[in-house]
Order: C-alpha cells, then structure tokens, then sequence
C-alpha cells in the first residue's frame, strides 16, 4: 500500500536494541571488511596512475580510460546476474569466486604490455568485484555480533576508508612504476581471500534461488525506473570528474594526483556517513538528490570555463565529494523505498544501469579530450548531470514510498545497501 510517511531512514544504528560495540566481532568479520576496504580500493586506484600508463604505452586519453569502461561496463552486466549465482553457490564461494577473479586479473594487467590487454583485464577483475560487493555486506551482517546496525557501520566504515585510500596508495606505488597499484592489489586481495577461506563458516544457499529475470523485471516500475535513469545520467559527471581529471590537471606526479582524489574520497566518504543521514531526515530524499544534482552540474560547468587553472580542477574535486558523497547514499535509501521489489533485487537493477552509464561516460569523455580539448569532458559531464536532475524532477511524483519499510537494518537491507553502495 503506498504510504505517506517520510522517506528518511526508519531508524539509526542507536535504535537497535542488541547493537554492541564496533570493536568486538569476530574474526569472519574483520576478514569480510578487510577485504571490502581493498575491493573499494579499486574504484580510485587507477586515477593517479592514467597519465603515467597512457605515456609508457603510448595510449591516447580515450584508450586509457576504457580501463574505466571495461571495468565498470562488466560490474555493471554482472550485477544482474549476482543474485542468481549467489543464491545458487552459497554467500562464502562466490566472495571467494569473487576475490580470486579480482587477484588473477589485478596480477595479469600489471604485467601486461598493451592498453589493449590491460582494458581486457580490467574486464575480468569488474566481473570478480561484482561476486565481492554483492556479497560481502550481506555476509557481515550474517556473521557479526551486536547485532545487524553494528554490521552496516562496520561496512559503511569499509567503503568509506576503502573509497579515500585507493587514490592515496595508487599515487604511493605508482611512484615506483604504474604496474606497482595492479601488484598491490593482487597481493592484498590474495590475503584477504586466504583469510575468508579460513575465516569464514560455510554459509548454506538460500531456499528460494533468485531468478536472472527479476532485476529486469523490477526497472518496469516507473520509479524505480526513473531513480535508475537519473543516476545513469549523473553518472556522466560522476566518472568526468574520477576518470579525466588526472589529465585535465597535467601532473605527472602519482602521489600528487593521489593526494588530490584522496581529498575528494575522504570528503565523499565523510559527507556519506555524517551528512547525508541529517539532510535527508530534515529535507527528504528528491529535495536532497535534487540539490545536490544542481550543486555537482555547477561545479563541472565552472570547471569547464577554467580548465586551464589547475587550483580550480583540485578545488572542484576535492568539494565535489562532497556532493557525490551525500547524492550516493541518499539515493542508495531512495532505491529502497520506491518500488515494491525486493530492496537487494531492486538495488541490483539499478547498479547495473548506473554502472553501464559510468562505462559510457568514461569513454566519451576520453574521446572528447582527445578531439575537442580538456574543457569538453566537463561540459559532457555538466550537462548529463542537468539532464539527470530534469528526469528526476519530471518523475517525481513516482518517485514515492512504495510501500512500509521492514524492520530497521534487516537483512533485506544490509543486501541492498550493498548493491547501492557498490
């Protein structure tokens, strides 16, 4: 039944009875979060590291950053098919199915000797993190004592010190040679699938196996579908400013480059965990996503116009977490709430289309550098963000509560907010 009540978070942590303390899980858990901070690691780890491979291996803009398109086009595909396949193998082999995709192929691109073997690659490590990220919260919650709030802090924590630090140990072993973050990734995933491999209980298959339909299925509510076109289009913004920046700024240090989105990740990961959850219960969810949406497009459009004035590019960045940091995970709730699919199946359908939109963006964006000029990628970015907002605002009036929402931090959710998040 359609409901009028507010779309803010039904409850926080503190409102779980049985929450103990953060510190005290046991020895599964820490294994799951370790390796959820290395696996979203990888969202920024190339950034410091694109000007250095496109120079060694004589590859324009546009080749480079299908790294990006590669990767997030398969985690994309693949987010439609981790229910079925988890639901069939069981919550502890597919992260470990998971992992060792990510470990096999991290190894093969840095010790590859083209653009082209290390876009497909790159390919086969988005497959591996897509078993990983849409297994590991659900995962946590499963085996951690405190109760299931204490598990989704625990993993917000993960995202958020996984997100700020990819950038900083990309430009850290980037400084040696650009293979060296495809290296450490490897090896750091390589402990953390032997620590889930001795760690982790078996965990039995659900009852019910998903169906590979029912991701599909779910976009066919307007607002869900709606929710999920906007962030295709925001997505447009989101990967200009992660994937191009490092060239529009011309340094040809990795550690400064890696300070710089180090800045943007530790905004994005503090505006997700403390300022979203307080604009949302005050103002809503399409209020909050809206004005963020408007503030993001302004800051890729004021880009644009200065291109050539490096201390706007890092400014820009480093505020524009901000912004994505707040817009990620009051969107994450919206996906929740707006349709009456299940909320893991739901949020799986709508990864998979703002994902396949981060894919595309990264390519044109890279085209458009390497034809036109650095100010165009901004201007493209700007400019889907604009048309994101325009599709969020026209459908809003589907965009509602779709029906109350389960008990607080339940199951349900902690697989949702794992899709969302990823």
């Amino acid at each position: 039944v359609p409901s009028t009540a507010p779309t803010g978070p039904a409850a926080t942590p503190s409102d779980d009875p049985t929450r103990g303390s953060l510190l005290e899980q046991p020895v599964a858990v820490w294994a799951v979060a370790a390796a959820a901070v290395v696996s979203f690691m990888g969202i920024g780890l190339v950034d410091p590291i694109l000007p250095a491979i496109a120079g060694d291996l004589g590859a324009t803009k546009a080749q480079t950053l299908l790294l990006f398109t590669s990767y997030l086009g398969v985690t994309g595909l693949a987010m439609l098919l981790t229910g079925f396949v988890s639901s069939r193998l069981g919550a502890k082999r597919t992260l470990m199915a998971g992992l060792l995709l990510v470990v096999a192929f991290a190894a093969l691109a840095g010790s590859s000797g083209s653009i082209g073997a290390i876009i497909g690659f790159r390919a086969g490590w988005g497959l591996g993190n897509a078993l990983f990220i849409a297994t590991a919260l659900a995962t946590i919650v499963g085996a951690a004592s405190g109760g299931t709030a204490t598990a989704i802090v625990l993993y917000e924590a993960a995202l958020g010190l996984g997100i700020a630090a990819g950038p900083l140990l990309g430009g850290l072993l980037g400084e040696v040679s650009w293979r060296g973050p495809f290296f450490g990734t490897a090896a750091l995933m390589a402990v953390a699938l032997v620590a889930v491999v001795v760690m982790l209980p078996a965990t039995p298959r659900p009852a019910v196996p998903t169906s590979l339909a029912d991701p599909l299925r779910a976009l066919r509510h307007p607002g869900l579908r709606t929710v999920a076109v906007t962030a295709f289009l925001y997505n447009f913004g989101f990967f200009t400013l992660l994937a191009y920046t490092p060239f529009a700024l011309d340094i040809t240090s990795p550690v400064r480059l890696g300070l710089v989105f180090f800045g943007w990740g530790a905004c994005l990961a503090v505006a997700s965990v403390w300022i979203a959850p307080r604009l949302q219960r005050r103002h809503g969810e399409v209020p909050v996503v809206a004005s963020m949406l408007a503030l993001f497009a302004l800051v890729l459009a004021v880009e644009a116009v200065f291109t050539g004035t490096r201390a706007v590019l890092v400014v820009g960045t480093v505020v524009a977490g901000l912004f994505l940091g707040v817009n990620n995970t009051v969107v994450t709730e919206l996906v929740m709430e707006v349709s009456p699919a299940q909320r893991s199946t739901a949020s799986a359908a709508y990864s998979a289309v703002r994902f396949v939109g981060g894919a595309i963006a990264a390519w044109a964006a890279g085209e458009l550098g390497d034809s036109v000029g650095d100010w165009a990628p901004f201007v493209l970015g700007a400019a889907g963000v604009a048309v994101g907002l325009v599709v969020l605002l026209s459908g809003r009036r589907h965009v509602v509560v779709h029906r109350a929402a389960p008990a607080a931090h339940s199951p349900a959710e902690a697989a949702a907010v794992t899709a969302g998040d990823a």
